[in-house]
């Protein structure tokens, strides 16, 4: 198995040969100066360096170094610097910092802490790669907007892929933020008619008085102010998919219109006596329980029917194991492109909070987290006031010990294969456990 490449920039051969001796389960080149350097970058392209900022022409200033952390982070923001520094030049080192270098270490050298500091840099730049990876494919799969590696929500993307090439109605339930219209343009990408339009109309975010001629279009002289003859979002969606969010919202005089068009396929114009034919597939989404509303006459049952074809439920983010950091990631390392940010990372302090939160408005919610974050954070690092989240209510544990070690051996399972992407070597080293075992846990879990 190839071994990870560590650059070392330093210029005693003393420290070199310490260097290589206690990093050997590395591949270890070295560089002297800034130029050597910038060449062993550009020709290994190590994932972590370690360097003294003390370099020639300057061995007792940091100039050297500075400009050189400068060039490597210009060439290859990814690359976590680990600045070697003495006590007297610690306020170099925290320049270095600000900067955008990733943990310094004092000399004299503890080959053990910077052993530890050297793992955690390959690790973290290991998960960065991962989560660009994930949004590099993200224009290649209809779902790859879905950023999920929890069972629950992993079953709903695969009955989407089923579902996706028939002409049936499909209803989707889940709370606000949970990326229901993500999966409506999943289907309609997935399906026959991907070549024509994707309409989408918010029931809830329209006043009632209006929605009619925004679903269903007018004729001109309708109403007053109508000077034009204009089409309905249905009529627009000929041949497409119709997303209907928060359908639960709509008032009961439309809730019948849609009812007809659903049964003959016709519509009429507002103002119109036209019947015009339409072919288009429903799609709808709400938060509310249809079933109880329309037990209660405040929406049709027979349209409920019409509409829920296929149901499709969403599961909250807090019930998704592992996808809220690796959703946090995700959204990190979106945000500090688009706000041109050097590569930031969470504290384990920052992580902890992320995933002890229950996102109650769920992946909506954590995305203006993340980016509030990014934007705020002061430094390289996104620690938990950056995040602004409660405290957590405490939940009461279970008394039962072995639900909870099942539990909590499952959550840690399942955290461990999405972190590595379902490498069953990696996952079995991050656990501590044998292959054999982890193919073991999977099967007692149901886990493949």
């Amino acid at each position: 198995m190839a071994k990870n490449k560590l650059l070392v920039v330093e210029d005693d051969q003393g420290l070199q040969k310490q260097l290589r001796w206690s990093l050997d389960a590395y591949e270890v080149v070295v560089a002297d100066d800034r130029e050597s350097a910038m060449a062993q970058l550009r020709r290994h392209q190590p994932a972590v360096a370690t360097m003294d900022l003390g370099l020639p022409p300057d061995p007792d200033g940091a100039s050297e170094g500075l400009a050189l952390l400068q060039q490597i982070l210009a060439a290859a923001p990814d690359t976590k610097v680990i600045v070697l520094s003495g006590n007297q030049a610690r306020e170099h080192a925290l320049k270095a910092i600000a900067m955008g270098a990733y943990d310094f270490h004092q000399k004299p050298l503890d080959a053990d802490t910077l052993a530890l500091v050297v793992a955690r840099a390959f690790y973290l730049h290991a998960m960065q790669q991962e989560n660009r990876r994930m949004l590099q494919i993200q224009s290649d799969s209809p779902l790859a907007g879905i950023i999920s590696r929890d069972p629950g929500m992993l079953k709903v993307c695969r009955s989407v892929e089923r579902v996706a090439p028939s002409s049936a109605s499909v209803m989707l339930l889940g709370d606000s933020g949970s990326g229901k219209e993500l999966i409506a343009r999943g289907l309609h990408r997935l399906s026959t008619r991907q070549d024509k339009r994707f309409v989408a109309i918010n029931c809830a975010a329209i006043p009632e008085h209006l929605l009619e001629s925004e679903l269903f279009g007018y004729e001109k002289g309708a109403f007053t102010g109508a000077q034009r003859q204009t089409l309905g979002k249905l009529e627009l969606a000929h041949g497409g998919t119709f997303f209907l969010d928060e359908v639960g919202d709509l008032a009961l005089p439309l809730q019948a219109k849609l009812l007809r068009f659903l049964q003959e396929r016709v519509i009429e114009r507002v103002g119109g006596r036209n019947e015009i034919s339409i072919d288009v597939r429903i799609v709808c989404a709400t938060h509310q329980n249809l079933k109880a509303l329309s037990e209660s006459g405040r929406f049709r049952e027979d349209l409920f029917y019409r509409l829920s074809e296929i149901v499709l439920s969403i599961p909250p983010l807090r019930e998704r194991v592992g996808d809220c950091a690796l959703l946090a990631h995700h959204f990190k390392n979106k945000f500090c492109a688009s706000e041109s940010r050097s590569a930031l990372h969470f504290s384990p302090e920052a992580l902890a909070a992320i995933e002890a939160y229950p996102w109650p408005g769920n992946v909506r919610e954590m995305e203006n987290c993340i980016r509030r974050a990014v934007i705020m954070a002061d430094g390289p690092q996104i620690t938990p006031p950056d995040l602004g989240l409660p405290d957590s209510a405490a939940v009461e544990p279970s008394v039962n010990l072995r639900q909870a070690r099942e539990a909590a051996e499952y959550r840690v399972m399942v955290q461990a294969l999405a972190r590595v992407d379902g490498n069953i070597v990696k996952a079995a080293e991050l656990l501590g456990v044998s292959r054999p075992t982890l193919y073991d846990l999977m099967n007692h879990h149901g886990l493949k």
